[in-house]
């Protein structure tokens, strides 16, 4: 039992008629996307310089902690690519780094006491852009890195293992401060 053909060819029609307003519905649909890399020279929305010429334009303003001035270091030298801090700066970053040091395993390893032989180092940074002239809030956020380390018996080697996983996680906070940062100038769309 089959159609006749001019039911067939009728059928043909509608689904070709569909399969047409489909593809331009999705061509409408993938048309409205725009992709384009965080860190090119093109220009942002709205401006004429490029993100990473945008972020060369912030200054950070000092923290007062060893870990909080690395992470401030590493965000300085990412921004400028290693030029250092603008001279007159469009935009201005206040900075927030706290700090949580935990023990992540206690073992008893030929001894009755429980010592802790791993810990981990937690960096909170929270951050508000603003527009260095005006003072009006572009954006805020936070982010946090966790960075693990080994708690030898020597308390001098155990220092220094915690100051090695603080130096980690302040590079780490950085990176993932500036990437932050990058994208919450693009989506503002107000550079310069």
């Amino acid at each position: 039992m089959s159609l006749p053909d001019r039911e067939k060819t009728e059928l043909n029609h509608l689904l070709r008629r569909i399969a047409l307003a489909g593809l331009i519905g999705s061509l409408a649909l993938v048309s409205a996307c725009t992709v384009r890399p965080l860190y090119s020279s093109a220009p942002l929305s709205g401006s004429q310089a490029s993100a990473s010429a945008e972020l060369a334009l912030i200054g950070i303003k000092p923290v007062n902690t060893r870990y909080g001035q690395h992470v401030r270091n590493n965000l300085i030298f990412g921004f400028g690519r290693g030029a250092g801090e603008p001279a007159s700066p469009v935009y201005s970053l206040n900075l927030g780094v706290t700090e949580a040091v935990e023990s992540a395993a206690l073992v008893q390893v030929g001894t009755d006491e429980d010592e802790p032989t791993a810990g981990s180092v937690t960096l909170t940074g929270s951050y508000t852009l603003a527009d260095a002239k005006t003072g009006v809030v572009i954006a805020s956020g936070k982010r946090s890195i966790t960075s693990s380390f080994d708690r030898p018996r020597q308390e001098f080697a155990a220092y220094r293992a915690q100051i090695d996983a603080e130096n980690r996680a302040a590079r780490e906070l950085a990176e993932a401060l500036q990437l932050s940062i990058a994208q919450d100038l693009v989506r503002h769309g107000k550079t310069g």
